[in-house]
């Protein structure tokens, strides 16, 4: 158990519409800007701080009480927290956990990111809901609420922003069940299926689920050549989720483009968005985006309702995907976005939200198993196979 109370200093969260809420220090001192987004989850702050999708946001948590189980150092997402800031109604003095390292605040400490309690978590979240997510500053330094608003109005927008450069990997390298601190059991290879990943901020749990199934996973940076991805001879070419506007991502869709027809593919999130592209289709910002352990997703193909876990703030246009070869497999239920795809005639299929968060919590593994057939059989995956693969079939 540790012991988070202190005496905390002024810290002030500016939006660019001019609003200014002022709560209580926790980790780092100093000041970051970012895009404020609010995320709906009860649990799992451990793994949106470090869930690589996050960079160049100020994340606000809409449960009330965060910290309450501390930090442990295997639970992560990636190798350091990515937010830009994080905003908590009330940091829990006390954490209590058999596996916890260190405290919330301890761990923001230690990776540099300010922390902001004590504010009206709801009003910002309907603030957010009703204008759309917005530009904002975090400092504890700058306490002139006017000085805020203004920088906050000069921060860089997301609409056009490339994030995957400050998040993926320098080079290619191949991941196993030894690879940093995310130790599996030993696993088979089972057939010997070969994954390579494009990674443009790839959540490590994507990583693990291939590795449980026995698939060898070389990763990749996305900004590679269709000729470099079809070296390594892979039976499927997987793309990641990771940050910022898809469409400023022509490096990333490129290779892609260039892969299909030419080996199985499927997307994750900024996968999914960086497919769409790579087929012809347009993809646009979400008002306020999706971000949340308990988001609705109707299955078209078996009429079951999936309890996603998502984030992002980009969405595919149905009308283009569709004109494209496109066939609609998902759907938010919230606001009827896309929420998964597959093409017509070619090995190809992605989804939105994030099958590997084990929400529901099963609901989607079948997703990673519809890949392991479909680079088995080299076909695409049908609505009755689907049907098979969750047990749904009379």
């Amino acid at each position: 158990m540790g012991d988070a109370s202190e005496s905390r200093s002024v810290t002030k969260l500016a939006l660019e519409d001019g609003a200014v809420f002022t709560g209580r220090s926790f980790g780092a001192v100093g000041t970051s800007e970012g895009e404020v987004v609010f995320n709906t989850s009860m649990t799992g702050y451990q793994e949106i701080l470090t869930d690589p999708s996050y960079k160049g946001q100020i994340v606000t948590m809409t449960y009330p009480l965060i910290g309450n189980y501390g930090v442990n150092r295997l639970d992560v997402e990636s190798r350091q927290p990515h937010v830009a800031g994080f905003v908590v109604k009330e940091l829990s003095p006390v954490y209590s956990n058999y596996r916890a390292d260190l405290s919330l605040d301890e761990y923001l400490k230690e990776n540099k990111i300010i922390g902001i309690e004590g504010i009206d978590t709801r009003a910002l979240t309907r603030r957010l809901r009703i204008s759309g997510a917005m530009r904002g500053i975090l400092s504890t330094e700058i306490l002139d609420d006017a000085k805020l608003v203004t920088r906050a109005r000069g921060a860089a927008e997301m609409e056009g922003a490339d994030w995957v450069q400050a998040v993926k990997p320098a080079r290619g390298y191949n991941w196993d069940q030894d690879q940093g601190d995310w130790r599996l059991g030993k696993v088979e290879r089972g057939d010997g299926l070969h994954v390579v990943a494009l990674d443009c901020g790839a959540k490590q749990n994507i990583l693990r689920h291939f590795v449980e199934r026995g698939i060898k996973v070389t990763v990749l940076p996305p900004d590679v050549t269709t000729e470099e991805i079809l070296k390594h001879r892979p039976d499927g070419l997987f793309i990641s989720n990771g940050p910022g506007d898809p469409a400023v991502l022509d490096y990333a869709v490129k290779p892609i483009e260039g892969a299909i027809g030419k080996v199985p593919i499927f997307g994750i999130c900024l996968g999914h968005q960086l497919l769409g592209r790579a087929i012809g289709a347009t993809t646009y910002k979400l008002k306020f985006g999706h971000r949340g352990a308990n988001q609705p997703v109707m299955n078209l193909d078996t009429g079951r309702v999936e309890i996603t876990s998502q984030n992002h703030g980009f969405a595919v246009d149905r009308k283009s995907l569709e004109a494209r070869g496109g066939v609609v497999t998902h759907l938010n239920l919230n606001d009827q976005t896309v929420e998964g795809f597959r093409h017509k005639t070619l090995p190809v299929f992605c989804v939105q939200y994030h099958p590997e968060a084990s929400p529901g919590p099963h609901d989607a593994a079948y997703l990673f198993d519809a890949f392991v057939e479909m680079m088995k059989t080299k076909k695409p995956v049908t609505g009755e196979r689907l049907k098979e693969l969750q047990g749904l079939r009379d």
